[in-house]
C-alpha cells in the first residue's frame, strides 16, 4: 500500500477543486474500468477497458469529443468519433501493436449484442487507443490476445488498481515507471454539482523536466539525455450535459495538465484526449458561459491522474534487462 500521506504532503495546497469519493474516473455514475495484465516470459503488457455505462453502447450511444494534441500515434476510431461526436463501444487501451486485436474484440462484442451490425445495420466504430510499451515489453511478440481484451471488458468495476497494471504494465513516464492513473473533480454550476473524472495511460515526458505539483523533481538535469517522447492517452468522463463540440473543448484543456507536469509535447510524443458525457439524451448541453469550472476540472483531474500513475508505478525489469525505477521508491529513499 502506497503512503498517500507523502503524496498529500507533496501536493498540499496545489489543487483548487475537491475530488470525488474515490478520486477515480468511476466517480462519474455508470463509468467502470477493468484490467487484464500479462507478465509471462517476455510480456510486460496488458489491456484496460473503460465503459461509459453498463448498457448497450451501440443502441445507447454517448456524446463524445476528441482532441489530438500531437498526432504521433496509431489509435483506432478517432476519425468517425471526430465527425459524428458519438461513442458506441467501450474504450480499450493497450500497446501499439495490440490495436488490431483490441479493435476486433470490440467489434465482435458489439455484434454479440447487436446481431444485425453489418447485416442491415451500420457497421460499428470501435475505439482503441495506444502507447508503446516496447521498452519493457517485447512488443514484436504480439502478446495481447482477444481473450486478454475480453477479460478486461468482463471485469470492469467502480474500484480498480492504478500504476503498472493492465495497459499500463510496461509504460514509462518521465524516466520512471508509469501506467494507469485516475482522479476526479467536483464542479458546482449554479444549483447543480457535476463530476468530471480522468483516466490516463501515461508513457511520456523527459525526466529532466518533470514537475510534481509545480516542484521540479529530477535526478537528471541534462536536457540532452532525456527527450520528451512516448505518448499519453487521456480519457475524460463527466455527468455534465455537454454536446460533442463542448466535449472537444473540455478534452483540449487536458493539454494544460501536460505542461504543468513538465511536458512540451515533443515531436515523438503521441498525445490524445477523448471526453464523453454520460448525461444523455444526445444533444443536451450547458451554456458556453458555464464551462470554465469543467475546464479547470479537466486540467486538475488529468494532472493528478498522471501523478497517480507514477506514484503507483512498480519498478520492473523489462524483457531485455532494462529496469525502470519507481518514483515512489526513489522519494521514500530520499534519492530525488
Amino acid at each position: 500500500m502506497r503512503n498517500n500521506t507523502l503524496f498529500e504532503q507533496l501536493s498540499g495546497g496545489w489543487w483548487t477543486l475537491p475530488c470525488g469519493g474515490l478520486n477515480l474516473i468511476s466517480d462519474v455514475p455508470g463509468v467502470t474500468v477493468g484490467h487484464a495484465t500479462m507478465l509471462d516470459g517476455t510480456a510486460r503488457t496488458g489491456v484496460t477497458a473503460i465503459r461509459p455505462h453498463a448498457g448497450n453502447l451501440f443502441t445507447n450511444k454517448v456524446e463524445a469529443g476528441v482532441a489530438v494534441l500531437n498526432g504521433f500515434g496509431k489509435s483506432v476510431g478517432l476519425v468517425q468519433l471526430e465527425e459524428l461526436g458519438q461513442l458506441e463501444t467501450p474504450i480499450l487501451l493497450s500497446n501499439t501493436f495490440a490495436m488490431p486485436v483490441c479493435t476486433t474484440t470490440l467489434i465482435k462484442r458489439a455484434i454479440d449484442e447487436n446481431l444485425k451490425i453489418g447485416r442491415g445495420l451500420p457497421t460499428v466504430n470501435a475505439v482503441a487507443l495506444e502507447c508503446n510499451d516496447g521498452q519493457l515489453n517485447d512488443i514484436q511478440a504480439f502478446h495481447v490476445t482477444e481473450e486478454l481484451a475480453r477479460v478486461a471488458l468482463d471485469t470492469t468495476g467502480v474500484e480498480f488498481a492504478l500504476g503498472s497494471i493492465g495497459a499500463g504494465t510496461g509504460m514509462k513516464s518521465f524516466g520512471y515507471a508509469g501506467g494507469i492513473g485516475s482522479a476526479s473533480r467536483l464542479v458546482e454550476i449554479g444549483d447543480d454539482r457535476f463530476t468530471l473524472g480522468a483516466l490516463v495511460l501515461s508513457n511520456y515526458g523527459a525526466q529532466s523536466e518533470f514537475r510534481f505539483c509545480g516542484k521540479k523533481l529530477s535526478a537528471n538535469s541534462d536536457h540532452t539525455q532525456s527527450p520528451d517522447k512516448g505518448s499519453i492517452i487521456i480519457v475524460l468522463a463527466t455527468d455534465a450535459p455537454l454536446d460533442a463540440r463542448q466535449l472537444k473543448r473540455v478534452a483540449k484543456r487536458s493539454g494544460a495538465a501536460l505542461g504543468r507536469t513538465g511536458s512540451y509535447l515533443g515531436n515523438g510524443s503521441g498525445d490524445i484526449a477523448v471526453a464523453f458525457s454520460t448525461s444523455g439524451p444526445l444533444g443536451t448541453r450547458l451554456d458556453e458561459t458555464l464551462l470554465d469550472g469543467l475546464f479547470l476540472a479537466a486540467v486538475e483531474a488529468t494532472e493528478e491522474a498522471i501523478l497517480s500513475a507514477m506514484w503507483h508505478g512498480v519498478s520492473r525489469k523489462g524483457y531485455d534487462g532494462l529496469v525502470l525505477p519507481s518514483l515512489y521508491e526513489k522519494l521514500q529513499k530520499g534519492e530525488i
